[in-house]
Order: structure tokens, then C-alpha cells, then sequence
């Protein structure tokens, strides 16, 4: 806990404000802006007042471009969600601050959420007096005890001395190694206390810090880079796995470097997209459950497996007794330790960060000749034999169809938020990406009612950009709040919403598994008119598509709209997203549906297809 922690100085220049008497509020908002926070998305109340009044005495001395922008949502989960689709978008660190009791608790969703797909975020919550703590107090909730669970740290300030150097530990601890969410839990009068601002310090962890200055400071050594190259010398048909890690540490530039001179392809995890360029002849796309099945044929064929911050999770590697059953290597960089080896046996590891780990690897390598123009061949011919494909005669508007059309809009340029569901997958197998951070969904915690309020968080990272929230009718219904939102600040986000009449991803596992027995799901007996609903929060683009021949009008329409645009498109509500790899099963066993094609026995694949051996 902080109070058992000392403050240590950080060497550097006098901060102007250093010796000055400030509230403990001012004291927050003050290290919030020497942490470079220009946006706080959070919801009031009474145990966070004291802040939420310093927000407003800091913006009042000073002129516009230097104030913090104070977002507030319809409620605190929006404001986590958005916080987070800010630290998605941008890379910064998100902040929430939000009031104690429901207010805090309210945010554990966004918390755990960015911890489990290593997302930094900084959460203040209020609490109530220290003297009133454990007294069940009005709206007090042990933040401390539920959110360790979720969270990658956790301080309750009971030192008012201790305040000033807590907020600024939080950061360091949010965006070092393995990012994560840190939140603070702070008595309403630690913010109410006088006392000096010293403008530097931080706590001290002893083990945090060891861990933190060898992270910071590993390299590989001769004899790992030795091993590295003498087995991908030694390999016909390497292949590259990126994970979040990649674009968690602003390594994609390093990656697609790595990718290009090596001439590696690669295969990507759902919070991989856009770490390398989806319209690369190197990309294989996503992997895994629903990945593209051309992505799941080259992770069969493969005998170097180079896993690059991912972890081998279920919806990766379901059955990982059959995972990459042809690789006799498989290499593992990650920042985190505990990755490494739990789940998959590995041959060669590096605990580092991914983007230095790639640059010694391109270093060392500047001599290494080895062509596998005949693997990624191979590979180019499995993309066009097995591409992905739907059922183009259907009188139903396919979902599909609706992001293939709204991909030739964007070209891959724009952000893509999304729910989780069905259109969810189809978004990221049918929209392209040519930069990392410009896909944004929960991927570990799969959290329906993300992708709206992560949009707001990454339109405000970047107000000129076209933001889309690719969202369907049961997600979206989560946290429906934040459609005013949109048009309370004004933003130019569009909503795309896929409305299928029901939880689409449950459905799809009730038609596929439990013999058609829709319980729960079936929303075609709501009364939810979702176009009405935007007029009424103020959408002057809110539109219905219920005919093919409307479709690619209206999304050109919508996506140029100047402001905030709702389109909700009638689509068929028994697509299926296809390929599916079944929970625990490999991907042999795969299915494709009936509009792709399955790869074959080798009398029915072109030479050279089938068996990867043959070169």
C-alpha cells in the first residue's frame, strides 16, 4: 500500500510551483497536467467534489489551449470505456475520475477491462473520509479490496503526504512494462488537506523498480541472437504471430521493418490488427477462432513459430496440442515474464520490450541472407484459394456486405471502434488497417457496450479523424446513454449500427451447439426504434437502410456527414461468422460455412499447395 512506500526524488529541474501551499485537489490536477493530460472523462459527485471544483479553478486561470478538457459521460462506465478508447487510440495514458460508492464501482467493468487487454489508464476515485472508512458510510464501497482483483495496482491515500507523489507513481506504473489500469482511491479529505506542493517524486517499490530498470535495460545477448538466426536459418516457412504487445509498445513500425527485410509474413491477434498493414502481401491477417482461414493455414504449414507480444490465449490456441503442429521452433518476445512458456512450450525466448527486441534483431542481422519467396508464394496462393466470401444471392442485406462496401469508403484509414458480437468479427476480418491503434475493441473481456463510448475516447484523442463505431443492436444497447454524448460535445462520430434482432454471437453458438434452442436472445420483440432514439439526442443524420439498392449510397452519405451520423442497417439475422474454430478444438478442425472453400486432400490442390514440404 502507498502508506508503507516512501517518496523518492526524480533529479531534474525545480518545478515552478515547488514550495507552494495547495489543496490536495489542486495538488491532483496539477500532476495531471505535468503528466501531459489534456482530456479527464468522469462523472461528479459528492466524495469527488474537491476535484471536480480544482477542474474547474484550473481552467478558469488559464486560456483555452492550455485548460484539461472535462468529458462527462451518462454514466461512469462510459466515462472508463472512453478513457480507454482515448489510451487505445492515442497511446497516452487514459484518465476517469469519478465519485466513491456506485461511482467507483460502476468502473470496475472499464478497469478490468484495460487490464485485460494491457491498456493504461489512470482512475481516480473518491472516498469518504478517512475517518469515516469501514463505518458503511454513504455511498462507501471497499475500492481498495475489489478493485486489486482487477486492477494492475491500486493505492488508497490515506498520507495526505503521500498524495501528490501517488498520482504521479500511478502514471509511471500504467505505462511501464506490461501497461495496465493503476486506480486511486483517495478520502474526500486527503483532497480537502492543505499542504506543500513539491512538484517531483515518485514511491518507491523496491521490487517494482528492480523489475523496471532491468526491463529498461535488457538486451539480447550474442549466444540468444546466435540462436535466433542460426533457427531461422534453418527454417523454410517461418511465420511472425503479433499480438496487442506490438501496438502496445509502439513496436509496429520495428515489426513491419522486421517483416519486410527478413521477408516474413505474418499473422495477427484480434488487438494485432493494424500492427502490420492488412493490405500487405506479407499480411496474413487474424488468426484464431475467427480468423481468416488462410491465417490459420499458414500457422498449420509454419515450421517457425515467432510469437511476438501474444500470449497464446484460447481463442487463439483452443486445442494447443494441435497448435502449429508442423513447427519444430517456436520463439517467444514479451515484456512480461509470465507469459513466457505458459501456455506453450517455447524454443527460444526474450523477455524485453518488443520494439528494442526487433531492432537488435535487425542489427544483428544486417548479413543474414535466407529467400522464402517460395513460402510466401504458397501463402499468396492459400489467400485467393481460401479468401474470405459470404452468400452474395441472398435477398437479405448480408452484414458483411455492409463493412466490404464500408471499407471501400475508407480505404483503411479511418478508426474502427467496435461492440462485441458477431459484428465484431466481421469488422475486423472484412475492414482493412494501415496503421496500428486505428482498430479499437475489447478483446480478453469481450465487454458489449465498449464500442460507443470507446469511439468518443478516441475522437477527442483525435478530433479531425473520421471515428466509426461499428456497433450491433444488442451491444450498443449497453450503454445507449452515450449517443448524447456524441452530440452534447458536438463530435463527428459515426455510429454504424448492424441490427440483426438479437445477441448474434449467442445465437450463432445456440444454432451451432444447442440445436437451435434461442434463449434469451431473440430481440425481435423489442420496441427499441433506434432511429427515433438519435433524433431525440439530437442526430441530424439518423438514418434506416432496409434495401440493398439504399446501402452504398447512405454509407457514403453517413461517413462524409459533417458532424455526429447514426445509420442502422436491417441485416439478415442468421449470418454466421465464418471460419469458426470450436471452443477447444484445432484447426483442422475449422468450418467455413458453404461460401468458402475448405482446404482439400492433396489430389485436389494445386501442386505445391497442399503440402508445404514441397518447398
Amino acid at each position: 500500500m502507498a502508506t508503507q512506500a516512501q517518496a523518492k526524488e526524480k533529479p531534474g529541474k525545480t518545478h515552478q510551483l515547488a514550495g507552494k501551499l495547495m489543496q490536495g485537489a489542486d495538488m491532483i490536477l496539477q500532476v495531471l497536467a505535468d503528466e501531459g493530460v489534456d482530456t479527464i472523462f468522469g462523472y461528479s459527485g459528492g466524495a469527488i467534489l474537491p476535484t471536480y471544483d480544482a477542474i474547474f479553478k484550473y481552467n478558469e486561470a488559464r486560456p483555452k489551449e492550455e485548460q484539461i478538457q472535462l468529458v462527462v459521460p451518462a454514466n461512469e462506465q462510459g466515462a472508463g470505456f472512453m478513457a480507454a478508447g482515448y489510451s487505445r487510440a492515442s497511446g497516452k495514458v487514459g484518465v476517469c475520475i469519478v465519485t466513491s460508492g456506485p461511482g467507483a464501482t460502476n468502473s470496475v467493468t472499464p478497469v478490468r477491462d484495460s487490464m485485460a487487454d494491457s491498456v493504461p489508464m489512470v482512475v481516480i476515485t473518491g472516498q469518504v473520509a478517512r475517518a469515516a472508512i469501514g463505518t458503511d458510510a454513504f455511498q462507501e464501497a471497499p475500492i481498495f479490496n475489489i478493485m486489486s482483483a482487477c486492477a494492475k495496482h491500486v493505492f488508497l491515500v490515506k498520507d495526505e503526504d503521500e498524495l501528490e507523489a501517488t498520482i504521479r507513481s500511478a502514471f509511471d506504473i500504467a505505462r511501464s512494462g506490461r501497461p495496465g489500469p493503476v486506480v486511486i482511491d483517495i478520502p474526500k479529505d486527503v483532497q480537502q488537506h492543505v499542504g506543500t506542493f513539491k512538484g517531483e517524486g515518485l514511491l518507491e517499490f523496491r521490487g517494482f523498480d528492480q523489475r523496471k530498470i532491468a526491463r529498461e535495460t535488457r538486451k539480447l545477448s550474442k549466444k540468444n541472437v546466435k540462436d535466433f538466426f542460426r533457427i531461422l536459418g534453418g527454417s523454410s516457412r517461418p511465420l511472425i504471430y503479433a499480438g496487442g504487445g506490438i501496438i502496445n509498445s509502439n513496436a509496429s513500425e520495428a515489426l513491419r521493418e522486421f517483416s519486410n527485410t527478413f521477408g516474413i509474413p505474418a499473422v495477427t491477434t484480434l488487438m494485432g490488427i493494424g500492427s502490420i498493414d492488412t493490405t500487405s502481401r506479407l499480411s496474413m491477417h487474424m488468426l484464431g477462432m475467427h480468423g481468416t482461414a488462410y491465417a490459420n493455414y499458414a500457422v498449420e504449414d509454419c515450421d517457425f513459430l515467432i510469437a511476438i507480444g501474444s500470449r497464446f490465449d484460447d481463442r487463439v490456441a483452443g486445442n494447443v496440442a494441435e497448435f502449429a503442429p508442423n513447427t519444430k521452433n517456436i520463439a517467444h518476445i514479451d515484456i512480461d515474464a509470465a507469459e513466457i512458456n505458459k501456455v506453450v512450450g517455447v524454443t527460444w525466448s526474450h523477455n524485453a520490450d518488443a520494439g528494442r527486441t526487433l531492432r537488435e534483431l535487425l542489427e544483428a542481422g544486417a548479413d543474414f541472407k535466407k529467400d522464402f519467396t517460395h513460402w510466401v508464394d504458397h501463402l499468396q496462393e492459400l489467400k485467393k484459394r481460401h479468401c474470405l466470401n459470404f452468400n452474395r444471392e441472398s435477398d437479405l442485406i448480408q452484414p458483411q456486405e455492409v463493412l466490404e462496401e464500408l471499407n471501400k469508403i475508407t480505404k483503411g484509414d479511418a478508426i474502427i471502434s467496435t461492440g462485441v458480437g458477431q459484428h465484431q468479427m466481421w469488422a475486423a476480418q472484412y475492414i482493412d488497417f494501415h496503421r496500428p491503434r486505428s482498430f479499437l475493441t475489447s478483446g480478453s473481456m469481450g465487454t458489449m457496450g465498449f464500442g460507443l463510448p470507446a469511439a468518443i475516447g478516441a475522437q477527442f484523442a483525435y478530433p479531425d479523424k473520421l471515428v466509426i463505431d461499428v456497433d450491433g443492436d444488442g451491444s450498443i444497447r449497453m450503454n445507449i446513454g452515450e449517443m448524447e454524448t456524441v452530440t452534447t460535445y458536438g463530435l463527428p462520430v459515426k455510429i454504424l449500427l448492424l441490427n440483426n434482432l438479437g445477441d448474434g454471437m449467442v445465437r450463432q453458438w445456440q444454432t451451432l451447439m444447442f440445436d437451435e434452442r434461442y434463449s434469451g436472445t431473440d430481440k425481435s420483440l423489442h420496441k427499441k426504434n433506434f432511429v427515433k432514439a438519435a433524433k431525440a439526442d439530437g442526430y441530424e443524420f439518423a438514418r434506416r437502410v432496409t434495401d440493398r439498392k439504399d446501402l452504398k449510397e447512405t454509407l457514403v452519405e453517413f461517413t462524409a456527414f459533417d458532424g455526429p451520423a447514426f445509420l442502422e442497417v436491417m441485416v439478415d439475422p442468421y449470418a454466421l461468422v465464418m471460419p469458426m474454430v470450436g471452443p477447444g478444438k484445432g484447426y483442422k478442425d475449422m468450418v467455413v460455412g458453404d461460401y468458402m472453400t475448405h482446404r482439400g486432400t492433396p489430389s485436389t490442390e494445386p501442386s505445391g499447395v497442399q503440402d508445404p514440404s514441397a518447398f
